[in-house]
């Protein structure tokens, strides 16, 4: 059995504009709508094994919200044959600031 590599939530930043690299949030659209990594692409995890818009020859960084459903998507992924690496402890980890908020949720966060 080939182990998942994985990475921490801050060397997302690594990632932010690397060419050979896409990022994909895991979570349902209204999360990834409130917020997300700023160059992520938002594709459900439900969606994952059926999506045909995934790119073969690039690096897929998986996250979601705390890790678990990226390890899941990354096994299917792999066994796919695609080159991934799913974040440890998903978005909620993150300490950076390359994130990205709506406007409607950083209202909530500020009352």
């Amino acid at each position: 059995m080939v182990s998942i590599e994985t990475i921490s939530a801050d060397e997302l930043d690594d990632y932010l504009d690397r060419k050979d690299a896409v990022i994909i949030d895991l979570r349902d659209r209204k999360a990834y709508k409130e917020s997300h990594f700023k160059t992520a692409v938002n594709i459900p995890y439900e969606e994952i094994g059926t999506c045909n818009k995934i790119p073969r020859r690039k690096i897929l960084i998986l996250y979601c919200e705390r890790g678990g459903s990226s390890l899941f998507a990354a096994r299917t992924l792999m066994k796919k044959g695609y080159r991934v690496k799913s974040v440890v402890g998903g978005i909620r980890c993150y300490q950076g600031s390359n994130l990205y908020f709506s406007t409607e949720h950083s209202r909530m966060k500020e009352t």
